[in-house]
């Protein structure tokens, strides 16, 4: 399965007239971090506005993922990322913020970022690029580092389709036999609030690398 692009942004960091008309909202206006914080954080400390994109501040005293301030529970979630040579981050998606949990990634799935031919984490298939991380390993390989790849997650009662650039690369079924599968085979299997909250924040993740988001649009269905 393919989806079109064209309908897409036209303009960095705005919505084409078809996204307007289908109710979508931008989550970045590529020019500040409002609507944005760094998780357990009020600011969005760790992370700046870069050439009309979100990017880590590799230099920034204090870092830590990037989620947005509303939660959501189903929606079509597009942006666009590019991440550096060797470099790995993510797109988190059901997080539920709380002391309780120390990051994101203990509570939220996460659509895997990263630069496939050099990062340290690509020796497994399902830890490659638009991968469902650890879980499911995607069907098309993304662009290389440097270049901008776009991405749809789309999240309907725990129905979950991932596409890069265009094309499907997962899909699979919170509770399926599939997912319980893929969930017993992670590092994920005893983790208690894993996946677990069908409300949650949006997270960008830091892990190092000077990634770069923009095109960042949501539509909740």
């Amino acid at each position: 399965m393919t989806v079109s692009f064209s309908s897409f942004a036209q303009t960095m960091n705005t919505l084409s007239h078809k996204e307007q008309k289908d109710g979508f909202t931008l989550l970045f206006d590529g020019t500040t971090t409002n609507g944005w914080h760094t998780y357990l954080n009020t600011t969005s400390v760790g992370w700046y506005v870069n050439n009309g994109a979100l990017q880590v501040d590799t230099l920034a005293a204090k870092h830590g993922d990037l989620v947005t301030n509303k939660e959501y529970t189903n929606f079509e979630l597009r942006l666009d990322w590019k991440i550096p040579v060797g470099g790995n981050s993510g797109v988190i998606f059901s997080v539920h913020e709380d002391t309780a949990y120390s990051a994101t990634y203990l509570t939220g799935m996460e659509m895997q970022v990263l630069d496939d031919i050099k990062a340290e984490d690509n020796k497994k298939a399902n830890h490659l690029a638009g991968s469902l991380y650890d879980m499911i390993a995607p069907s098309h390989p993304a662009k290389p580092a440097g270049e901008w790849n776009s991405i749809v997650i789309r999240k309907v009662n725990g129905h979950i389709t991932l596409f890069l650039n265009g094309k499907q690369v997962v899909e699979t079924q919170i509770g399926s036999p599939e997912w319980n599968e893929a969930l017993q085979n992670s590092k994920f299997k005893n983790w208690k609030g894993f996946a677990q909250y069908p409300t949650g924040r949006i997270a960008l993740q830091f892990h190092g690398a000077a990634v770069a988001f923009r095109n960042i649009r949501i539509k909740e269905l």
